[in-house]
């Protein structure tokens, strides 16, 4: 006795299941993306996102926020000098805290700077702010953007 029958489908039925597949997936996947990405990505553009976690400033080598992110829990203060790999690297930043998050082209808070609003703020490309690739220090506090 064969337990193991395949069973056979018509080739339509093939087709149709073939079809419905990709449109199931992509609406159980809906919501799962982060609210800055966009909202046709290829596969490899989808890999090199990562999400900015909740509670968090995050600050990205490249723009449109790809890359390995650089990121900093906003309670836990601000960061007079930051770390090798994104100091003089930043391209793009997600405010995911309830703090604004400042961003310097000099250690210690000094020089020019961006401020990125809290609850979702996003800059996408420092470049339109003359400050891409100098990200040096950030500082996160209650103050508000423009205060």
């Amino acid at each position: 006795m064969n337990l193991l029958r395949t069973r056979r489908r018509s080739p339509g039925a093939a087709a149709l299941l073939a079809a419905t597949i990709p449109t199931v997936l992509a609406a159980t996947l809906t919501g799962l993306a982060p609210a800055h990405a966009a909202t046709t990505l290829s596969p490899t553009a989808a890999q090199d996102k990562i999400a900015c976690p909740r509670g968090f400033v995050c600050i990205y080598p490249d723009i449109d926020f790809v890359g390995q992110p650089y990121v900093k829990r906003a309670t836990d203060g601000s960061v007079r000098h930051l770390p090798d790999y994104i100091r003089g690297a930043g391209s793009s930043i997600i405010n995911n805290s309830d703090r604004t998050a400042r961003v310097y082209t000099k250690d210690n808070y000094f020089g020019a700077h961006v401020c990125v609003s809290r609850d979702g703020g996003t800059i996408s490309d420092l470049r339109s702010y003359g400050m891409n690739d100098t990200t040096h220090s950030l500082k996160n506090n209650n103050t508000l953007c423009g205060a």
